[in-house]
């Protein structure tokens, strides 16, 4: 059974980038600083040895959550708390910075070609000083080799000598050279085959198992999220929108986006019924729109959307989900229903 200890918790963190143009242009045309906000206030925790998956379309900041948590970016507001230590003091710590590491989503721009395997693999050993015995080291890497499927003979070779599966499961093996515990996969199997996706997953579970591992799963393919979360978190526009159970957010997804999205995948048994896609584009995060950031798109929109942040809370009927969403709150939502038929 998992540790209810939260591997990692995220506190209110946001992320704002500077996209103004030089002072002496803002100046000349008289014009303020522009700040795009990539992530805008999102709380979450991950229980140890379990999997929380973020989902949302590209550009809503789910690629920036994950290089917060591993200390990639400092956040602009807000705090990353790892296994109750804070982020950068947790940082600042090299047995501690051991042991969180990051899969990155291009096997083939994420391994550099001019290394051998072996080496590419043995550098976290080195460089946190976990062995300086030549022949541990190598009988190291073999078992890694071993254990993410490949042969030890492999560490001989070079990147380019690998298909895109085999890489990414060298990024799996360096990823853990240095024992670590908690695991972000950033897109990890979206440049990759779906035979070969399906068998990075079933390895990435199995090593979850096996070692007790957490993970934060980045993903916008929603069939590769449902094999692998335990809980899945909903992004929009740099926010959490719902964060549920992945069996609940499938069966019963209740945020006007959740079930745009879920409406949107394939129905495959041609039952007919209805459907209302997501119109419109994305809203700009360096100008977002005020209120809840989908009313621009959302059909259930009122006026209370457009002036009021909805809150994170749990949602009526599905209180293991949270939500943010004034329609859900409101009860206006017809939970259970297609999204067409709560419109009517």
């Amino acid at each position: 059974m998992a540790d209810a200890t939260p591997m990692l918790e995220t506190r209110d963190v946001a992320r704002f980038f500077d996209v103004s143009r030089p002072p002496l242009q803002r100046l000349l045309a008289g014009e303020g600083k522009r700040m795009l906000r990539a992530v805008d206030g999102v709380s979450f925790s991950i229980p140890k040895g379990t999997t929380l998956s973020l989902v949302g379309e590209s550009g809503c900041g789910k690629s920036t959550v994950a290089r917060l948590v591993v200390g990639l970016y400092s956040p602009t507001r807000g705090s990353v708390i790892f296994d109750g230590r804070d982020l950068a003091e947790a940082r600042a710590d090299s047995t501690q910075r051991r042991r969180m590491q990051m899969i990155f989503q291009d096997p083939y721009a994420s391994l550099n070609p001019r290394w051998r395997v072996r080496d590419i693999i043995a550098e976290p050993i080195r460089a946190f000083g976990l062995s300086k015995d030549k022949a541990e080291i190598e009988a190291r890497v073999g078992q890694l080799l071993t254990q993410v499927g490949l042969s030890p003979l492999d560490g001989a070779k070079f990147p380019h000598e690998f298909s895109g599966g085999q890489r990414q499961r060298i990024s799996i093996a360096r990823a853990l050279s240095s024992n670590p515990e908690f695991l972000v996969c950033d897109e990890p199997t979206s440049a990759l085959d779906v035979s070969v996706q399906a068998q990075i997953l079933n390895l990435m579970k199995d090593l979850q198992q096996r070692l007790g591992l957490t993970y934060l799963f980045i993903s916008h393919n929603l069939a590769v999220v449902r094999q692998v979360s335990d809980r899945v978190g909903v992004m929009y526009l740099g926010r959490l929108v719902e964060l549920a159970p992945a069996e609940t957010l499938f069966e019963t997804p209740r945020h006007p986006y959740t079930r745009a999205l879920m409406e949107a995948i394939p129905d495959l048994d041609m039952t007919g019924r209805q459907r209302i896609p997501v119109g419109g584009e994305v809203p700009s995060p360096i100008n977002p729109p005020s209120g809840c950031p989908f009313h621009p798109r959302c059909p259930l929109a009122n006026d209370r959307c457009k002036a009021e942040i909805p809150a994170m809370m749990p949602a009526r009927g599905t209180p293991q989900t949270l939500v943010a969403c004034h329609a859900v709150e409101e009860g206006r939502d017809r939970m259970g229903a297609p999204l067409v038929e709560a419109v009517g």
